[in-house]
């Protein structure tokens, strides 16, 4: 009888590329994906962390899969990602149901793991930050088109409102023959768009120098044949010199998007958040960026209600973001993180407070992005097809060099290919349009 698994991914592309590994590594086990859970021998929930919010959605889910276990009691329940890593054992005593706790420095021992459950009927939790796994292993890729490529893993930023540095390690840098040896099979196989992930992508090598910096993996990537777009997530304001943006620019193939985390517009809460850098310096980035690359989209990430944020403070933030005109932004309100610094910090925003500024922030920035958008009415760009709408089968969706969201009708053939469109009707989330 076919053996099956099933893999709930929740949190960011790093997530996404470690379900990918973890299918990879379960396929060469002998079993095969399931979209039905109730069918599955193997159910992967590959977690995430960064809020308190993340983590009661994990708790609530393996809660409800107790009557799956119920039903079929040889089934095995693996946690992994960065939640198995900060939680460890004690999600094996929360949840009988819980065969295994792997954390993101472990995923290539899992077929170990499973085989050590299945002889024994053990649970198992193989967490730990030690030297990082960068043999090359096999990646099952949801989308034939497009690729998701870590350069680094882990981060030595620590920012004292997160908590990545504490479940996923110091930054440790991938050696460059891997990186452009997994985009060259990639490519090889009809790929068209790359991202290249890292919670500090563009602190790649400075950990180990003759690996080289980010902007040579972007020209060894870029010189690809096949490759048509790369793409770079998330980058931090720091290690954006004015030469990366520069090689950045020289570069045809490295789209005209950059996600530009800023979390404050104030100074003193940066420093509070240890960001390392201040407005001033970030706002010529954005200005370099700008009058560097044309036609560039800038987007970025907000946190409200920071501890010890004033009004005043939240209102700068609120300034800043005017001046800077966004095209887009992930916004949060403030989270406490257990073992991160900002808990600490004195007085706390109270969460009414913070949920209150984060509304005001969001309707300024959809104000802003909408505004911006209506800008490229009637325009036409070039759009990456990405999927048959969810909500409407008529409708395909995909984006642009710009990374704007189009929905336009066609036929389902063209998912994965680079088209033409008219951006027709703009709107906050992105634009209906009409194939040209």
């Amino acid at each position: 009888m076919e053996k099956k698994y099933h893999i709930i991914t929740l949190g960011c592309q790093k997530n996404e590329y470690d379900s990918q590994l973890i299918a990879a590594l379960l396929k060469s086990m002998g079993y095969e994906s399931t979209g039905k859970i109730e069918e599955c021998d193997i159910l992967v929930i590959n977690t995430c962390c960064i809020r308190n919010k993340a983590d009661v959605k994990v708790y609530g889910r393996l809660g409800q899969y107790r009557e799956l276990k119920s039903a079929n009691p040889d089934l095995i329940t693996i946690v992994s990602g960065c939640l198995a890593e900060k939680d460890g054992k004690s999600l094996l005593s929360r949840f009988s149901n819980v065969s295994l706790v792997v954390g993101p420095r472990n995923i290539s021992r899992i077929p170990e793991l499973v085989e050590y459950v299945r002889r024994t009927g053990k649970r198992r939790c193989a967490i730990g930050l030690g030297n990082m796994n960068f043999e090359i292993m096999p990646v099952l890729r949801d989308r034939a088109y497009a690729a998701w490529i870590p350069v680094t893993e882990g981060c030595d930023c620590r920012c004292t409102y997160c908590i990545v540095p504490y479940v996923r390690g110091a930054m440790t840098s991938r050696p460059s023959e891997h990186i452009v040896h997994e985009a060259e099979e990639f490519a090889a196989s009809g790929g068209v768009e790359i991202t290249l992930l890292g919670q500090n992508v563009n602190a790649y090598g400075t950990d180990i120098p003759e690996y080289g910096d980010f902007g040579s993996i972007l020209e060894k990537i870029n010189a690809i044949d096949g490759i048509k777009r790369i793409r770079f997530m998330s980058p931090h304001p720091r290690n954006f010199s004015d030469a990366f943006i520069e090689k950045m620019a020289s570069l045809e193939k490295v789209c005209p998007h950059v996600h530009l985390p800023l979390q404050s517009g104030d100074d003193t809460i940066l420093r509070r958040m240890n960001r390392r850098y201040g407005t001033d310096e970030y706002a010529h980035i954005v200005d370099k960026l700008r009058s560097s690359i044309n036609d560039i989209a800038i987007t970025t990430d907000i946190i409200a209600g920071f501890p010890g944020e004033t009004e005043e403070q939240f209102s700068n933030t609120m300034e800043f973001v005017k001046r800077m005109e966004f095209d887009g932004a992930f916004m949060f309100a403030y989270s406490e993180r257990e073992g991160t610094p900002a808990v600490k910090i004195n007085p706390p925003v109270p969460p009414q407070e913070r949920l209150d500024r984060l509304n005001r922030l969001i309707a300024l920035q959809n104000d802003i992005t909408f505004a911006k958008h209506r800008l490229y009415e009637g325009r036409e760009a070039e759009v990456l097809v990405e999927t048959v709408s969810k909500k409407d089968s008529e409708f395909l969706t995909g984006k642009t060099l710009r990374k704007e969201v189009v929905n336009f009708t066609g036929p389902e053939n063209l998912v994965g290919k680079l088209v033409r469109v008219r951006l027709a009707k703009a709107y906050t989330w992105g634009f209906m349009g009409e194939m040209v």
